[in-house]
């Protein structure tokens, strides 16, 4: 795969209170910086946190060229969202009107005259479960379709397309739209790949650091996944055959395939990002604990792929996989031995392997990946050495941030975390005290209900959702938890009982519709309350598709339109108008 990579060379908007700036990011194991200690085993590594930010030339410059604006909608949702014309079949996409703002009071009492009183503490965005996909991978459920039409998307192959699309809009935007703050970095928030594979973790970095990207393995030459296969029950955009989806009214496009893998470029972000570990980064199909069988792996590798199987069998997989009922994979282990010879052949591919928890990080750490930075996008060598996903980092001289991992290495796709994690994270707050911080992680509250043992950690006890949301209630300078996970817009008042209290923020996906990120700024309103803004924004692709046009950007678009007519698909994902853009107002700790 020819791949090159560049380093954006224009300096990142840094807000007046920021301490990030273009050179960034500092090393932690240089024991030089601004971030925190992602670790116990940092400390002897690190100086910890300095007694005073002091801002860098490039800042100061940034700062000079982006003074603070007035609030703004245009390229958000406020001003226009994707909207589907028509209520059947095959609907097509127009821009539509734009959701309005909401004021959310449950914490605390809005007051007047806050707009003009309110200083910006923080402005950043969230992206979160990008998924992106080597759809010819030959460990896709693809097959499940058989008993559930949502189990595959006919978008899948675009997921690169979308993901580029998207960090176009966010270097697009460059000050937050409710305070006119410079944008200081980005988040993932994990389910940055789908499915473990070395080829997404690539295509993930170099979307988002900037360089250029085939979205194809195997048979450079042949396309050889599902979309390809003749099989009636999957899109077949090239052929004429009448699949179920052409009778839906999906199109046919000559030359889909030949475009949705030729090379395409990122300029990727032009502010510095963090990441978050999801499931679907931890472990193959989301779900399957690493084990002693190398038989996955030999699988994922090689030259055999699954791509049709009876329903009856198919609905045994999926309730295993719903309910937790095969953790290790044996079960799907079984299943596919038992189906050998149903297999088609593919090109085998090593790159198609799947990656362990030190090689997610090397890769992040690896100085071709790194864009504008910082360096490891948070994690560190000290995580290579304790063996932990999560970390903390400065985003300004008054606020931290707090990255956790809260997948389940016991197996499953709902989560938790440890107790060593619990400690570090009520650890981190407390030697914070004077900072407010903002917690991220990929699953919900809610979520965070699999207290499965972590096979590396047998001895150590797993807590789930309610528990952190005690814990995070503890602490005064909690202002907001972050997260993805379940694809859904969400946004929840989370209390404690001497008053405490903090927001819970749960973003939509970018790989089901409507595909959203958010922009979240944190503003002091100089009346004893804060507001924390929530915008949605989509990606930079246009609303209306042409489907003559399979450029790059045309394809984005596709990749829209597409998501919004997978059957199956949920139309609830955008949440309620309280769960978009909003104000939520809570009381100073």
């Amino acid at each position: 795969m020819s791949r090159t990579r560049s380093v954006a060379s224009s300096a990142l908007g840094v807000h007046r209170r920021s301490v990030l700036a273009a050179a960034g990011a500092v090393s932690l194991s240089t024991g030089v910086g601004y971030a925190l200690r992602p670790t116990d085993s940092q400390a002897a590594t690190t100086t910890g946190t300095p007694a005073a930010a002091q801002e860098t030339p490039v800042a100061s410059a940034r700062r000079a060229a982006f003074p603070p604006q007035a609030p703004y909608s245009r390229g958000t949702t406020l001003a226009s969202v994707a909207t589907p014309r028509g209520t059947s079949g095959y609907r097509r996409l127009t821009g539509g009107p734009g959701w309005r703002r909401i004021v959310r009071a449950e914490l605390a009492e809005p007051k007047s005259g806050r707009t003009e009183r309110r200083t910006t503490l923080a402005a950043f965005v969230q992206l979160t479960d990008l998924h992106i996909i080597d759809a010819q991978h030959p460990m896709r459920l693809e097959f499940l379709r058989s008993t559930d039409v949502h189990a595959w998307r006919p978008h899948e192959a675009l997921t690169v397309h979308g993901a580029v699309s998207l960090v176009e809009r966010v270097n697009s935007l460059r000050v937050g739209p409710a305070t006119g703050a410079p944008l200081q970095f980005a988040v993932t928030t994990g389910d940055n790949t789908d499915n473990n594979a070395r080829t997404e973790l690539d295509w993930f970095l170099t979307a988002l650091s900037g360089g250029r990207i085939t979205p194809n393995s195997g048979d450079p030459r042949h396309y050889e996944g599902v979309l390809d296969s003749g099989l009636k029950q999957y899109w077949q955009p090239d052929s004429a055959v009448r699949d179920a989806d052409k009778q839906r009214g999906f199109p046919h496009l000559e030359g889909f395939l030949a475009a949705a893998t030729r090379e395409l470029r990122s300029p990727g972000l032009n502010i510095p990002w963090y990441s978050t570990v999801g499931n679907h980064d931890a472990m193959p199909l989301g779900c399957y604990a690493s084990h002693g069988d190398t038989y996955l792996t030999d699988f994922a590798v090689g030259g055999r792929k699954l791509m049709n199987l009876d329903a009856a069998e198919a609905k045994k997989l999926q309730q295993a996989l719903r309910n937790a009922q095969d953790p290790e994979g044996a079960r799907f282990r079984e299943l596919l031995k038992a189906h050998a010879r149903d297999m088609r052949p593919v090109t085998a591919d090593e790159r198609r392997a799947p990656y362990t928890q030190g090689e997610y990080i090397k890769a992040h750490l690896d100085p071709a990946y790194r864009g504008v930075g910082p360096a490891g996008h948070g994690y560190s060598s000290a995580n290579l050495d304790a063996g932990t996903q999560y970390y903390s980092f400065r985003i300004a001289d008054d606020v931290i941030g707090i990255s956790l991992d809260t997948t389940d290495a016991g197996g499953h796709y709902e989560g938790s975390i440890g107790s060593a994690q619990l400690r570090w994270l009520d650890r981190t707050l407390r030697e914070n005290a004077d900072s407010y911080a903002v917690v991220f992680s990929h699953h919900t509250s809610q979520t965070m209900d699999n207290t499965r043992r972590d096979p590396a950690r047998p001895g150590e006890r797993r807590h789930n959702g309610q528990e952190v949301i005690a814990l995070l209630g503890s602490h005064r300078n909690v202002l907001a938890w972050i997260n993805g996970h379940i694809h859904r817009n969400a946004v929840t008042p989370r209390s404690a009982p001497d008053g405490r209290s903090f927001w819970e923020i749960s973003t939509a996906s970018h790989v089901d519709y409507p595909q959203l990120a958010r922009v979240i700024e944190i503003a002091d309103n100089r009346d004893g309350t804060l507001s924390v803004f929530t915008t949605c924004v989509e990606a930079a692709a246009p609303h209306r598709t042409d489907f003559t046009d399979l450029s790059q950007t045309g394809l984005a678009a596709l990749y829209r339109e597409l998501s919004c007519n997978a059957p199956g698909a949920r139309t609830d994902l955008a949440g309620t108008r309280a769960d978009r853009n909003t104000e939520l107002v809570l009381t100073k700790g």
